[in-house]
């Protein structure tokens, strides 16, 4: 079934959640919560979205904006779910790639 078409109200409150990749919990770190939220208040600072509250959870997050201006919320999302997914898989493929090579060097060793 397609999306719903999306409106333009202007001045209106919205009620936002954004869910993590397949429902998963890939926010159980306060840092990755954080870097979550400095995104966040990075789109309030680049694109002017203005946020009553949030709330950031494990595998989802809640968001209560006002929208401002044509494409505002819709901009700001896609900045903070583009950056913040840059930085986990950024961040995991390191990780990975450090074990890997720890790996590698236990067995050369042998």
């Amino acid at each position: 079934m397609p999306p719903a078409n999306r409106h333009f109200l202007p001045g209106y409150v919205w009620h936002i959640t954004h869910r993590c990749h397949q429902k998963k919990f890939l926010l159980k770190s306060a840092r990755e919560r954080r870097r979550y939220l400095y995104w966040v208040f990075e789109a309030k600072k680049r694109l002017g979205l203005s946020v009553l509250d949030y709330r950031v959870t494990s595998n989802h997050i809640r968001l209560l904006v006002k929208d401002m201006g044509v494409n505002v919320i819709a901009e700001s999302m896609q900045l903070i779910g583009s950056r913040t997914v840059q930085e986990y898989t950024g961040e995991a493929y390191r990780a990975a790639r450090r074990k890997r090579s720890l790996h590698t060097e236990f067995y050369r060793r042998k």
